[in-house]
């Protein structure tokens, strides 16, 4: 069964859509397939066998350890995402980890051995994925461009803004996102304390721009953020 789902998880993503059938059951044969609960870890930067990951169902977070111990969510990884070594390089400096939001999550994951030499083995894969890291390395960029440049409330309401135009379902100007972050969570995301993020999102419900709790953010009228 999990032959039959590698090969449909592959099938249906952008990035593989120039590879034949015979090339994409000859690439079930090198991907791993995992499912994941909530909280689970399922990727260390340190590892000494360096893989690929593609997410084919659920939301994780990418988070970044300093030498001090010290953590920040440096990414979330949706539905369809690649992340690891996505560069095809490992990187000593780089101390990460990959932690499930979602209540399951399914995954897709390669060698980064045997995915360089699929590369070199399809030129029209290799250029579909050197664009794919570069616009996912720009959205990275613009994220830390906005963070430099704006201010704590300006980078709450863009986050919020861009997790309900990827997750949220609309009812008119009405927008509901199942909420799997915590505060403290958001405030790593947009790169403030706890305290100012819990005060943002206080300060927003008491005028009524949003109800916030555990399982879910109501956004009551989108246009206004």
């Amino acid at each position: 069964m999990h032959e039959e789902l590698k090969y449909w998880y592959l099938r249906d993503h952008k990035l593989f859509r120039t590879l034949s059938f015979g090339q994409i059951k000859q690439l079930c044969i090198i991907t791993g397939f995992k499912k994941a609960q909530k909280g689970e870890i399922i990727y260390f930067s340190s590892s000494d066998v360096p893989r690929i990951f593609l997410l084919k169902k659920g939301t994780i977070k990418i988070v970044a350890v300093d030498e001090d111990g010290n953590e920040t969510i440096k990414d979330i990884i949706q539905k369809g995402d690649l992340f690891g070594e996505l560069t095809l390089e490992t990187d000593d400096q780089t101390n990460e980890y990959a932690k499930v939001l979602s209540d399951d999550v399914a995954i897709c994951s390669f060698l980064m051995a045997d995915f360089e030499d699929l590369l070199l083995r399809n030129p029209s894969l290799a250029l579909s994925y050197t664009k794919f890291v570069g616009l996912k390395m720009k959205r990275i960029k613009n994220s830390y461009s906005n963070l430099i440049s704006k201010d704590a409330k300006t980078r709450l309401f863009q986050f919020l803004k861009d997790w309900a135009e990827k997750e949220g379902k609309k009812e008119g100007n009405k927008v509901v996102i199942e909420n799997y972050l915590t505060q403290n969570d958001i405030a790593q995301i947009i790169c403030t304390s706890r305290q100012t993020a819990t005060q943002l999102l206080n300060e927003m419900e008491t005028n009524g721009t949003l109800i916030y709790n555990r399982k879910e953010i109501v956004i009551s009228d989108i246009s206004k953020l």
